[in-house]
């Protein structure tokens, strides 16, 4: 078959598949929390997958709403009892480990029904995301290291942008072209277009490179507009064994490959190269695919800079070449030349509730269904690379491989 990026290998492992998605449609709750949205959610993407609460026998949860105990807590809160129980959370990539891990299980026999749940309500909470001075009160190497000098998330993110600007000439400019298309895609997805509305955005409408490069500085280099909206929010999805998978309500979603990887501070370590330059290998040869087989790229769009070094380490361009390779709309659902990016409108410009893993798999089920708004026609193949932690110094990575029959 031939697609947005050439000939094809047709990947064969029909282990496991997403049979359920639900995403959340409120990016500002009034008195609903965490743990409710969650529920609904969950009730929600069993009944897209046709399933009920009693099929599900395994359980994944990062611990956002239940710290420590947080696979106990939602199997209580839930009414559950499953055989898996995965409280691993790394941030905002825990969901594409999350479906790696309910992969291993399925493949194992351990499991038959995973459900995977994430609610937050960052923005109503009010919280100071990604600017607040850090804080640290046991020996880590964040508190021992780097918190006592005030590093910020944000500018974690921001020296890794300015030194891809210094060692590879990336300007503002090109950096700025990733939050151009993300919001050209969300001025296509109606519950984008409200989220911007529920958030106050100023100007809600498509942006240009100029609009970026002249938004208020928030961490030189980084703007305004090239950091995610902060919002409430959250979802589900249902992961099930080829034979749940094969009787499902709509078509499967398979999960071909995964890889899993971690960066941290290093003498001599480049902090512009990412850990997805180990975990996208690892899932692109599980799956027999390579990178410009992909239809549709959803990468976690913390900043602009996350997006540009990931697409790098993944390798849909050469290190240092991303300013090139994301310039003219390349990456745009309607343009020919390379995957499509984000198009439910990203954490840029759809919804960032802190930790958007779950988005980035539930989007690429609606583009690998045919459902998604702004519609690659014919998709395929999808990559979902969560990145949790912070590029600059200690971070998580997963990398996922989706295909559709």
């Amino acid at each position: 078959m031939q697609g947005r990026g050439g000939v094809r290998v047709v990947a064969s492992d029909r282990t496991a598949a997403i049979v359920g998605i639900h995403e959340y449609p409120d990016r500002r709750v009034d008195g609903t929390s965490a743990m409710q949205i969650k529920a609904r959610s969950a009730a929600r993407a069993l009944e897209d997958a046709g399933l009920g609460w009693r099929d599900v026998d395994a359980l994944y949860d990062a611990g956002e709403t239940a710290p420590g105990m947080a696979g106990a807590v939602m199997a209580e809160y839930f009414n559950l009892h499953p055989r898996v129980v995965d409280g691993t959370g790394v941030g905002g990539s825990s969901y594409e480990f999350h479906a790696a891990h309910a992969l291993a299980a399925i493949r194992e026999k351990k499991a038959r029904v995973a459900l995977l749940t994430y609610g937050s309500t960052a923005k109503s909470d009010a919280g100071r995301a990604g600017t607040a001075a850090p804080r640290g009160d046991r020996p880590t190497p964040a508190a021992n290291m780097e918190t006592p000098w005030g590093l910020t998330l944000i500018g974690s993110y921001a020296l890794v942008a300015a030194r891809h600007m210094h060692q590879y000439g990336t300007t503002a400019e090109e950096l700025a072209e990733i939050a151009v298309t993300t919001r050209y895609h969300a001025m296509r997805n109606p519950e984008a277009v409200r989220a911007l509305e529920a958030l106050h955005f100023r100007d809600i409408r498509e942006i240009t490179a100029a609009d970026v490069v002249a938004s208020r500085m928030i961490a030189d280099p980084l703007r305004l507009l090239d950091c995610c909206m902060v919002s409430d929010g959250g979802g589900a999805v249902v992961i099930a064994d080829a034979e749940v998978a094969r009787d499902a309500r709509r078509r499967p979603v398979w999960l071909l490959g995964s890889g899993e990887a971690v960066g941290y501070p290093e003498n001599g370590r480049d902090i512009t190269v990412t850990a997805g330059a180990q975990s996208g290998p690892i899932a692109f040869a599980q799956a027999g695919l390579r990178p410009e087989d992909m239809d549709i790229a959803m990468i976690y769009d913390s900043f602009t800079i996350t997006v540009m070094a990931i697409l790098e380490d993944l390798g849909f361009c050469a290190k240092g070449e991303g300013g090139a390779y994301v310039a003219g709309g390349r990456l745009r659902f309607d343009r020919p030349g390379g995957p499509a990016l984000n198009t439910d409108g990203g954490g840029l410009s759809s919804n960032h509730p802190g930790m958007r893993g779950l988005f980035l798999l539930i989007e690429a089920v609606r583009q690998l269904r045919g459902d998604s708004t702004s519609q690659v026609p014919d998709a395929r193949y999808a990559v979902a690379h969560g990145n949790g932690g912070q590029l600059g110094t200690r971070h998580a990575a997963s990398t996922i491989i989706l295909g559709r029959d």
